[in-house]
């Protein structure tokens, strides 16, 4: 399965013919002005929760590939009043099959508002199932014990946030790897901005001594999970 960070929790995963972008913010990322939206390809968009740093180029993106937004519904009313046609709304709990992949909407603790100060609805996560394996996008959270919950989905990696401040920090992240039992974690929402900035090596080194590899891979990288 091909990953590539874009920066923030902003990933692209490329599974069966699908090319799955989530939580698109690219224009505005200080750390990523070397790469272009324009670029950047999506067959599906999923949005986690309606914060600019989620969702800032996410109708630039809709509007040039015609992807199909993924969200609950607040945001996809939200989008559907933009001119965006191709919908998909969810809600906490639910599962759809999207053709090549199923898509399930799971809880994160956090708030979501969107740009305009319009209600985002309950913040998300997402488990993605997919023929060469499951995984997570956390989205913005805290730690929290329905984490446990996420493991009977044999999850082959997890996308969590280890910034702190806004969301979980490092130790809470390993502590919610553990409760997934996933023995691999692409890191994301750190160094973006000064509060959520990291030390990369102590947080690579915390989650090796709980047995866990911890990626980071450079903004505009992709990778092989």
């Amino acid at each position: 399965m091909k990953v590539t960070y874009y920066g923030q929790s902003c990933l692209g995963v490329e599974t069966g013919g699908a090319f799955l972008l989530f939580d698109p913010f690219i224009s505005g990322n200080p750390l990523a002005k070397h790469f272009r939206v324009e670029d950047i390809p999506a067959s599906h968009v999923l949005l986690t929760h309606g914060h600019g740093d989620h969702v800032a180029d996410a109708e630039a993106v809709l509007k040039r590939t015609g992807a199909v937004l993924i969200s609950n519904f607040e945001i996809c009313n939200w989008y559907e009043a933009k001119g965006i046609k191709r919908l998909h709304a969810m809600n906490l709990g639910g599962q759809a099959d999207l053709g090549g992949f199923r898509v399930k909407s799971t809880v994160a603790l956090h708030s979501s508002t969107m740009p305009d100060g319009s209600s985002g609805g309950s913040p998300g996560a997402f488990v993605v199932f997919t023929p060469e394996g499951n995984f997570h996008h956390a989205g913005d959270t805290a730690l929290m014990l329905d984490m446990q919950l996420l493991k009977r989905h044999n999850l082959r990696f997890a996308c969590l946030p280890i910034g702190d401040n806004y969301t979980m920090g490092i130790d809470d992240a390993v502590e919610a790897a553990r409760y997934m039992g996933v023995e691999t974690v692409v890191g994301m929402h750190y160094d973006t901005f000064p509060p959520i900035a990291i030390d990369k090596p102590k947080a690579v080194d915390a989650f090796a001594k709980a047995g866990i590899k911890l990626l980071l891979p450079a903004i505009g990288t992709t990778i092989n999970i």
